[in-house]
């Protein structure tokens, strides 16, 4: 009966860790697991999360780009409250349970106060409303933008307590406003304190502003986000992408030329209410996400988004000024295998062509004029394919389609005007889908970052440089980077998922689906904006975890060869009362006072002092709070051997 006793008390004793040991094991699980993924902000129904800035004070702007409009409007807002810039280890996650009627506006934050600035459609005191797009000719307002994206704040006193928000509207044509504001200590609020929709037409208006970045400089730079791969069909009625071209005639007064847009716009002179606009060319037509401009000040990383498309490079000619210089295009080569979370690529680059704004302006300025009236059907008003093809075969000294012949072009005009396809005839890798967000943070200068929301059709189509395995709610890449600011490896980091096809929202709501904006904080962390349809409420994550400080190595104070308490206090008296350790407990009760000394005193839940640090790294391998359990065991274990009868 006795033997029988022990077994019992035993087999409860290690039931009772088996069904804990789990716990503790989840609690230090690491990876690129979900666990790593705080949801920081929830937006309302059907609205983007766009916009994400966090100023030199660590205030987040972020805004709700197209929300349902039955019940909410588009919004420019910040989140107050904390430094964004030094956030915690440990930051409240907001459950996916919370509701849009949680406030107001339905902009759901875990962290902080979110502060609305700004709506779709409220008056401004200088005239005009907020998202109006205006004539260029009459100045009549043609319609009121819902898509507020790009945030860019523009200091104006030296604290940055003070200055301009710029907000790019995303829209054909598209709209830039100017939003003066100045911190308020004692409501721990932005105040408004005037604003306006800008005059876009010294530059021929804007097209499909998207998101963007500030230059070293301080100068926002936004992103024409060009949506049409087949400028034949720029001038065709019949066209179904035609709408867009019909409005910017409509903010012209004349029909549009296809090469004004699609490039990175910079804001100079952005400290004054009527800055300058500069299309910088010389850094290529496509549909530019954003710009990213390194520490040299003349290398910058351009995203493409869409599909088929490239990442592409610039390196200016002169640092601060991104008006000349070399453009690049990517060519990738596969690692084996084609798990898209875990198969990355090798970077190689192709250069393109060099040259400046004000040379290919004139190139620009040859398709002036050209309309609707001029389009043929089965003929082209602008640059053609087999321009291009000739111009790649004149570059690579080679006869790329078998006729013969190698082509040959005058200028360099392709490379800058049709840089995509220009990209692709050179030999880069034109299969990305979907690219986004291109960022990096000299603060973290080990890794640049680059978003794809939806791994899907060419880069999952069995062929070509880049064949991975379908992703529908999208990955987050890292880029790694040499000394000289050179992207050389791109890796999967963050996988989206996972997906049900046949769910409503196909992708799971306790991770990532259709990364889109990107911020990288000053300690590594990235947060991550979603644009997709596959979960009901658009996102914020904050992904990362801080690293583990170093710590100073323990000294042998004592010289004895073993880092011990002893360490702690080294030279005990003659004639002392020391304790179990050999330390001085007189010694040691004056000790404790100092604040740079390694001496702890501890009391247990009975009460009882005891004097001497814990060893936070003792038993490291034993579950924290079993190591009592695991003794009582060993003894259980030990009276069971000794109590049982060998003859039974």
């Amino acid at each position: 009966m006795r033997t029988k006793s022990i077994l019992s008390i035993l087999s409860i004793a290690l039931l009772f860790t088996i069904l804990l040991a789990p716990v503790a094991n989840t609690e230090s699980s690491e990876g690129t697991s979900p666990e790593m993924m705080t949801r920081i902000m929830m937006l309302p129904p059907d609205a983007e999360v766009t916009g994400m800035y966090i100023n030199a004070n660590g205030h987040f702007f972020v805004n709700a780009m197209h929300p349902d409009n039955q019940n909410y409007r588009a919004t420019v807002g910040v989140i107050n409250g904390f430094d964004w810039n030094n956030l915690p280890s440990s930051v409240p996650e907001l459950p996916s349970s919370s509701s849009p009627s949680d406030t107001w506006h339905g902009i759901r934050t875990s962290y902080g106060n979110y502060q609305v600035l700004l709506q779709s459609g409220d008056v401004f005191s200088e005239g005009g409303v907020a998202g109006g797009i205006y004539a260029a000719d009459n100045g009549n307002r043609l319609f009121t933008s819902e898509k507020p994206d790009f945030n860019a704040f523009v200091p104006l006193n030296t604290n940055s307590t003070r200055g301009y928000l710029y907000t790019s509207w995303e829209d054909r044509p598209a709209g830039i406003s100017q939003l003066e504001i100045e911190w308020n200590s004692t409501s721990s609020e932005w105040e408004v304190l005037g604003g306006a929709m800008l005059d876009l037409s010294g530059v021929n208006g804007g097209w499909v502003l998207c998101f963007g970045s500030m230059s070293p400089w301080e100068t926002p730079l936004l992103s024409e986000e060009l949506y049409f791969p087949d400028t034949e069909y720029w001038n065709d009625e019949s066209y179904y992408y035609h709408s867009g071209q019909e409005s910017l005639a409509d903010y012209l007064g004349y029909y549009p030329n296809p090469y004004d847009y699609g490039y990175i716009m910079e804001i100079e002179n952005s400290t004054t209410t009527q800055p300058d606009f500069t299309k910088h060319s010389a850094m290529g037509r496509f549909s530019h996400e954003n710009a990213q401009v390194m520490p040299d000040e003349k290398t910058v990383y351009l995203s493409d988004d869409g599909y088929d498309t490239v990442l592409f490079k610039f390196i200016a000619d002169t640092a601060g000024d991104l008006s000349s210089g070399t453009l690049y295009a990517a060519k990738v080569t596969q690692d084996i295998g084609r798990d898209s979370a875990t198969t990355g690529f090798d970077v190689e680059w192709l250069e393109m062509a060099s040259s400046s704004n004000s040379e290919i302006q004139i190139w620009i300025d040859e398709y002036d004029g050209i309309t609707t009236s001029d389009f043929i059907d089965g003929q082209n008003s602008y640059i053609t394919d087999e321009e291009i093809r000739d111009w790649a075969e004149g570059r690579l000294n080679d006869d790329l389609n078998g006729d013969g012949v190698t082509g040959s072009a005058l200028d360099d005009r392709v490379a800058f005007l049709e840089s995509r396809k220009a990209a692709g005839a050179l030999g880069a890798s034109d299969e990305w889908n979907k690219m986004e967000a291109v960022v990096f943070n000299p603060n973290a200068p080990e890794f640049a970052y680059l978003a794809m929301s939806d791994i899907n059709y060419d880069m999952s189509d069995g062929q070509g440089d880049i064949d991975v395995t379908e992703n529908r709610c999208g990955i987050v890449y890292s880029m790694t980077l040499d000394n000289e600011w050179d992207v050389t490896r791109i890796e999967p980091l963050v996988s989206g998922g996972p997906y049900t096809s046949s769910a409503t929202y196909e992708c799971d709501e306790n991770n990532l689906a259709g990364p889109d904006n990107l911020v990288v904080l000053d300690d590594g962390r990235l947060l991550i904006g979603e644009d997709t349809r596959k979960h009901e409420d658009n996102m914020v994550w904050l992904w990362g975890e801080i690293p583990e400080p170093e710590t100073e190595p323990e000294l042998d104070s004592d010289a004895d060869g073993v880092v011990d308490s002893q360490d702690n206090c080294t030279d005990t008296p003659e004639g002392e009362n020391v304790n179990s350790e050999g330390c001085s407990e007189t010694q040691l009760s004056e000790t404790v006072e100092g604040e740079d000394e390694q001496i702890c005193i501890r009391e247990d839940e009975d009460g009882v002092v005891h004097y001497g640090c814990e060893d936070d790294n003792d038993d490291a391998s034993i579950i924290p709070g079993f190591g009592f359990l695991l003794s009582v065991l060993a003894t259980l274990g030990a009276a069971l051997i000794t109590t049982r009868n060998p003859h039974r």
